[in-house]
């Protein structure tokens, strides 16, 4: 693992906690990210996670129709040499600046906008996705691995929503076959979204942000491929005790889920045929 090389000022820190959001330039390096690019593509095109549900169109239903955001969740189990990079030894190092020397990695993801026709990301929180019966100190760290502006897909944020609890969601176009969420529309959230600022980054910088910070980005309208990876890092989350749900996650009947049970289900079959042999 490299050493780290970056790290960020009280200043950038204090900042952070009070708006939610922070940039920060200088995570890696142009061979560095060229290397990780190669590797990326490669597991995109060999849909890697596919069989076990972590491959699928985040924005669409797995149909036979091409993806128009295609993700992979834990990209570093297919390709563990993405653990290996510098961007990943800085981001660490900073996220335990800004939540703390307990915080930990946790699971990392990668979202590919195709040239043209890659869809947006709508707004949303991170902690919608999760589990609702646990309390979270957590951030996500976005690495393009190229340059991101406006016009292919950089993030956009809304100050100071991580003070606010996790808004409803409900699947794209109310679809429980999809498995991206995006917020209720609401006067409040219209009210908000009045403050959304843009993020656009030059490759090697990164922004980190909280789970419940509203976050967005926009379609890929360029000619070419928009590519994201995403860490996270968290202290131990905790036991809540109000109840907590999440309902619009209670109601998904994605294809990728489906894919999952049938091979974990074909897992444990395979480990119950191993110990009677």
């Amino acid at each position: 693992m490299p050493q780290p090389t970056v790290s960020v000022t009280p200043e950038q820190v204090e900042f952070f906690r009070r708006e939610g959001y922070l940039a920060v330039g200088g995570l890696s390096t142009p061979a560095e990210l060229a290397r990780t690019a190669a590797v990326y593509d490669r597991l995109f095109e060999e849909r890697r996670g596919w069989e076990e549900g972590n491959a699928f169109d985040l924005a669409g239903t797995d149909d036979d129709a091409a993806a128009a955001l295609p993700q992979i969740l834990g990209p570093s189990r297919y390709a563990p040499e993405l653990r290996d990079t510098l961007y990943w030894a800085n981001a660490h190092q900073i996220a335990r600046q800004l939540l703390g020397p307990e915080c930990q990695m946790g699971g990392d993801h990668a979202i590919l906008k195709p040239a043209t026709h890659g869809a947006a990301t709508p707004w949303h929180q991170d902690e919608a996705y999760w589990n609702p019966a646990l309390d979270y100190h957590s951030l996500s760290v976005w690495v393009p691995l190229q340059d991101a502006p406006i016009a292919n897909g950089c993030l956009w944020f809304i100050p100071r929503t991580h003070t606010l609890p996790v808004l409803p969601h409900h699947t794209v176009n109310h679809d429980p076959r999809i498995h991206a969420l995006e917020v209720d529309p609401s006067p409040q959230f219209e009210a908000l979204l009045a403050q959304a600022v843009a993020c656009p980054l030059t490759a090697g910088a990164a922004t980190f942000h909280y789970s419940r910070t509203f976050h967005y980005a926009g379609p890929n309208h360029t000619g070419g491929v928009r590519r994201a990876h995403i860490l996270g890092f968290s202290t131990p989350a905790t036991p809540r005790t109000d109840g907590r749900r999440f309902p619009w996650n209670e109601t998904k009947q994605t294809a990728r889920e489906a894919r999952r049970r049938e091979f974990e289900a074909a897992q444990r079959a395979a480990a119950a045929a191993e110990e009677l042999a």
